[in-house]
């Protein structure tokens, strides 16, 4: 049967408004999405840190000068001690919202959970350790010196040769120590230590010619810690610079965003203040090499 031409019209009429309202449907769910940004993850109710709204750091005790001042992190004095608050501001976390707990730096670059959200300590970044856990953008760029005493056969050392056939040594697991063994490559077998106290007491004994530590912490034993100690010079740098990187547990959900702090405080300067006001003796040593 034919249809009339007002029929007709009904039914294109009814066609027209369902398709009409799949299209207002569609359209409505499109715009409700509202996706999750980076930056929405990294604030600090969404971080998932230990404990909620705590930011716990770790670092070896003792804590030496200059990168913390008096034994004491939480007191905010010394290079990392700044620099871990300033991170901590920088997440969105108060100075009363930061705990600090002891972490060895053995067991910091070790494998496995960590007892912190983030470490402080002068771990350098390297591909090995990367294996076992996570860091942070570099916060310093490191340089690696040779400390002995006064009257030393090291004292007036200008090259690598000069240092051939001396008893060198380090802290065991720590980069002054591959530079002892990767860079010196000394002939005699090189004196492995558990801490920079047990090293200094060796060289101040006799025991080892020389000691390899970082640039700032060679300048503050040499002036405060070590009678009659002296730096000889430092080593260059690689076309990579070595830096110290903020240690998370391996896959840290934080990672990223405690790069980004840092990152942010490279980019304002802040690093350079802090470096600036704590790590003010300059690069004066000479270069061996």
């Amino acid at each position: 049967m034919a249809l009339t031409t007002s029929r007709r019209l009904t039914i294109a009429l009814i066609g027209l408004l369902s398709l009409l309202g799949v299209s207002a449907c569609s359209s409505s769910t499109d715009t409700t999405a509202t996706p999750t940004t980076a930056a929405d993850s990294c604030a600090k109710e969404s971080l998932p840190t230990l404990e909620q709204g705590v930011l716990t750091i770790g670092t070896d005790k003792p804590a030496y000068e200059p990168w913390f001042k008096n034994d004491d992190p939480s007191n905010g004095e010394g290079f990392e001690s700044a620099v871990a608050y300033a991170v901590a501001q920088q997440l969105g976390f108060t100075k009363d919202e930061v705990k600090w707990t002891v972490a060895p730096f053995n067991t910091v670059i070790a494998p496995g959970d960590k007892a912190f959200d983030f470490d402080i300590n002068q771990v350098s970044i390297t591909e090995e350790r990367k294996a076992a856990i996570d860091f942070s953008s570099g916060y310093y760029d490191v340089k690696q010196a040779l400390v002995t005493l006064k009257g030393s056969k090291l004292a007036n050392a200008k090259t690598l040769a000069d240092l051939k056939g001396a008893k060198l040594g380090g802290q065991v697991g720590t980069t002054s120590f591959k530079v002892i063994t990767d860079v010196i490559k000394p002939t005699q077998q090189p004196g492995a230590f558990d801490t920079n106290d047990i090293a200094k007491q060796a060289l101040a004994n006799g025991q080892i010619d020389g000691l390899i530590l970082d640039l700032p912490t060679a300048f503050y034993v040499t002036a405060v810690e070590l009678e009659n100690g002296v730096i000889a010079g430092q080593f260059e740098t690689t076309n990579t610079a070595e830096q110290f990187g903020l240690v998370l547990s391996k896959d840290s959900k934080l990672t990223s965003c405690v790069s980004k702090a840092v990152d942010a405080l490279r980019a304002d300067g802040t690093l350079a203040a802090i470096e600036s006001q704590w790590l003010s003796q300059d690069v004066s040593a000479p270069v061996i090499k």
